[in-house]
């Protein structure tokens, strides 16, 4: 096994008790709604220093505090946050960077022999974005690496969405991937991006490839040209055809005669140089030097005598011409495929789907899934668990407020199709009948990294807003008089419609309207009172968010160290880790939860 050593399944539970511990006591910020700040006093409840010593603590001390901070209390006498610095510091010891059940990245690296500076044709750069180029990148390496080291050429990529990371996986690494997302949009999308991108991979491919092998090959030409016995005959023979033949001071050959070839195709190693057709695959072969092959056998038929000619082609008519006619068909026949390695299909995916339904060729496969919304993440695990086709899977997931909750406390508990809930999965933590509950959930998406070194905002303006709103909806149209009616069986949401309106104001008439309410009785300057009033009280919503935001990894790690007991517990994988494949400050989820079966 060249993997890293394997972290022990009572070392994973020994870890998973700790947080737990650790956010019964703490989970009750986290699972503040921002709706119920104001109405609920949020602010006077759990804090009692000012809101600016929350900012400042949390956004100039976050690269560790003094050792003195541990074992300081966080909380005074009544039970309210009052020690900024050693909220900060309990929270960091309880992240997933400082519990120590992850595997470094670069101990899988060098267990799986992969190279995470190695030179790639296609540049992901040149038609993704800076954070979709940095995931498909390193995560195509590593999947590349497991299918290596599993003899696997199968990829299945679960919620492919826009076939970014499976379009990658496909030309750079040659892997045959079937891209799976609910979406019939995602998957349209993905099929013509993919034709567009097979147009561009092939130009960049003749324009790269012949540079990269003319690089090795010269190298690896000035060593064999020694081989060759009796250079001196052969420049004669090569100089009496009239080929200019010029050789440099380390020995390297700069033109050569042309050489006949059937047929080619992209990846023939067939190039240009100085206006002479060179094959890079037979130059730099044995066939080339150091073998019974003469240098004639190499020149083009024009070099040869009439007699020779007419020997070859009588040769040719009887037994070569269907040989490459039968070879021709074959090249042609792998092109179509290669040109096939990616196919999108649409299919929603659960824990029970048979995967030989959608793909009719699945052989031995490795299944992955980057940034797998809400339960599918979970589902991926399940599927790996139980089809004996899969043999290794890399999932990252996020959405985490998406999870279906087995224990949760709410109207909502029981809408999980078959009881495959997203949360908890492993007997162990299900066992407790723990739960997280939607709002802290929601919190453990929060961009822990981004935020607290400057690379990223939360959107504080349009939290403000919608906070002081519920304020208006519960005097104006609360208090078991509502001057409206809306239905108990359909839920309606403000949604995201901060950035269509053009004030405070604007934005309660929308959000009324769409509510269903009637706020035609209240005047604008009624409005506008109500965000004068609490504007002053934003920053203690923005200092608020700040403490959620310190507790996102400790949540975070909570459900991606349960999906690793869930795997740890099955009998039939041999190894699973938890591995930091991204940079957090480009990628916030940046957690891979990877399994290979025994």
């Amino acid at each position: 096994m060249p993997f890293p050593c394997d972290v022990r399944l009572d070392l994973v539970k020994s870890k998973i008790k700790r947080l737990t511990d650790f956010l019964d006591v703490y989970l009750k910020i986290a699972n503040v709604h921002t709706v119920d700040f104001y109405t609920s006093d949020i602010w006077t409840e759990f804090v009692s220093v000012p809101p600016e010593t929350v900012i400042s603590g949390v956004l100039h001390q976050q690269g560790g505090s003094s050792r003195e901070e541990k074992g300081s209390s966080v909380w005074d006498q009544s039970q309210k946050i009052n020690n900024v610095a050693a909220y900060l510091q309990i929270t960091r010891d309880h992240s997933l960077p400082n519990l120590g059940v992850c595997t470094p990245l670069d101990n899988l690296w060098q267990g799986l022999g992969g190279d995470k500076h190695k030179e790639t044709y296609l540049k992901t750069s040149l038609f993704m974005n800076t954070k979709k180029s940095h995931e498909v990148e390193v995560m195509s390496e590593i999947v590349a690496c497991f299918a290596r080291y599993s003899n696997i050429q199968q990829v299945i990529d679960i919620g492919s969405g826009k076939g970014y990371l499976s379009s990658y996986l496909s030309m750079q690494y040659g892997l045959n991937v079937y891209g799976i997302d609910s979406s019939t949009t995602n998957t349209i999308g993905a099929n013509e991006r993919n034709r567009k991108l097979e147009r561009y991979w092939k130009i960049y491919q003749r324009q790269i490839k012949p540079l990269n092998q003319d690089s090795e090959s010269k190298q690896r030409n000035e060593n064999q040209i020694h081989n060759v016995k009796d250079f001196t005959k052969i420049k004669e023979q090569n100089g009496s055809i009239g080929e200019p033949h010029k050789l440099t001071q380390s020995g390297y050959v700069q033109s050569l005669v042309q050489t006949p070839v059937s047929n080619t195709s992209i990846d023939s190693g067939i190039y240009k140089k100085n206006n002479v057709e060179m094959s890079a695959e037979i130059v730099g072969s044995d066939k080339f030097y150091g073998s019974d092959h003469t240098f004639l056998e190499l020149l083009s038929t024009d070099a040869l005598d009439a007699s020779s000619q007419v020997r070859q082609r009588k040769h040719l008519d009887e037994k070569e011409k269907e040989r490459r006619k039968t070879a021709s068909l074959e090249a042609k026949a792998k092109r179509i495929k290669e040109a096939n390695l990616y196919s999108p299909i649409t299919q929603h995916v659960t824990s029970t789907t048979e995967l030989h339904d959608i793909i009719s060729d699945i052989k031995d496969s490795m299944m992955v899934g980057l940034h797998t919304c809400g339960d599918l993440a979970s589902n991926t695990l399940r599927i790996f668990v139980d089809k004996p086709e899969l043999k290794v899977v890399c999932s990252v997931g996020c959405c985490y407020h998406l999870l279906s909750e087995e224990f949760e406390l709410s109207e909502n508990s029981q809408e999980c199709c078959q009881g495959s809930w997203g949360f908890p999965v492993s007997q162990y933590l299900r066992s407790t009948a723990w739960h997280c509950g939607r709002n802290a959930r929601m919190s453990a998406c929060l961009p822990f990294e981004r935020v607290t070194f400057g690379h990223g905002q939360l959107p504080s303006k349009s939290l403000f807003y919608r906070a002081v709103l519920q304020v208006i909806i519960k005097e104006h149209f609360g208090s078991g008089k509502p001057s409206y009616t809306v239905p108990q069986t359909k839920v309606k949401h403000v949604g995201k419609i901060y950035l269509k309106s053009a004030s405070f104001v604007d934005y309660t008439r929308k959000a009324t309207e769409k509510l269903g309410m009637d706020s035609s009785k209240m005047s604008d300057s009624l409005i506008q009172g109500y965000y004068d009033r609490y504007m002053p009280r934003m920053k203690e919503l923005e200092a608020f968010n700040l403490l959620k935001v310190a507790l996102a990894p400790c949540i975070e790690g909570l459900i991606l160290l349960d999906r690793l007991c869930y795997l740890k517990e099955q009998e039939n994988v041999e190894w699973s880790a938890l591995v930091q494949l991204f940079d957090p400050l480009k990628s916030p989820r940046c957690y891979a939860v990877i399994g290979v079966k025994k």
